[in-house]
């Protein structure tokens, strides 16, 4: 159980939020963080890569030169690997990178990765209402007041993403969106600082709970 200092729109100190999440034991913490980060990053992958081998090549169906009596090495076919634009040899083939987690396992290594960055956790007042419209350098200054700087990667966790919020955002650069319901261990671990709201806080605790 962690309590985290609440800031307002302005950057002062207004409250306490606290934060209590069942996470993995110090001793497996690392190692099931680890295999939750290697399973997002490669089911990332689209798995398309495909080459064509000597048999799916276009044509290379007529033996270019007799067998014997040219002085030449012997060949069956123009689309050999040996040759320029023939076959690819053990090439990339459509494959599913998918690897499988226990869903259990996933939920406690998306706690033990937000808990392990508390220290660069930044807890906020819901502040929509502060934006009546999109504006982005009003953004950027609370941002700044919050003690984030933007020249470093940071995470801004809601718990729900209003239009002029997310138009405000979209055009920082180093700034990530994201909603409560929706966090991953690669954003996670990937952020220098992570600014959240105190609902979205709330939501945290409350969806990914044990």
């Amino acid at each position: 159980m962690v309590e985290c200092i609440v800031k307002n729109w302005q950057g002062e100190q207004v409250g306490e939020k606290t934060l209590d999440l069942k996470v993995a034991k110090k001793e497996t913490a690392a190692h099931i963080v680890h295999r939750a980060l290697v399973r997002q990053m490669t089911n990332a992958r689209q798995g398309t890569a495909s080459t064509k081998t000597r048999s799916e090549v276009r044509g290379g169906g007529r033996k270019p030169w007799r067998q014997k009596g040219t002085g030449r090495a012997r060949a069956g076919s123009i689309r050999s690997p040996l040759w320029r634009g023939g076959g690819v040899i053990f090439g990339p083939k459509p494959r599913d990178y998918n690897l499988k987690m226990n869903r259990k396992e996933r939920r406690l290594a998306l706690r033990t990765a937000f808990a392990d960055r508390v220290d660069d956790l930044i807890v906020v007042e819901e502040f929509s209402e502060q934006l009546s419209r999109p504006k982005t350098k009003d953004l950027v200054s609370a941002i700044a007041r919050w003690g984030a700087a933007l020249d470093k990667k940071t995470l801004l966790i809601l718990a729900e993403c209003p239009d002029n919020i997310y138009l405000s955002a979209r055009n920082i650069e180093n700034l990530k969106l994201l909603s409560a319901d929706q966090l991953n261990v690669y954003d996670l671990l990937h952020a220098e600082k992570i600014i959240v709201t105190a609902s979205a806080l709330e939501k945290i605790q409350e969806v990914y709970s044990d």
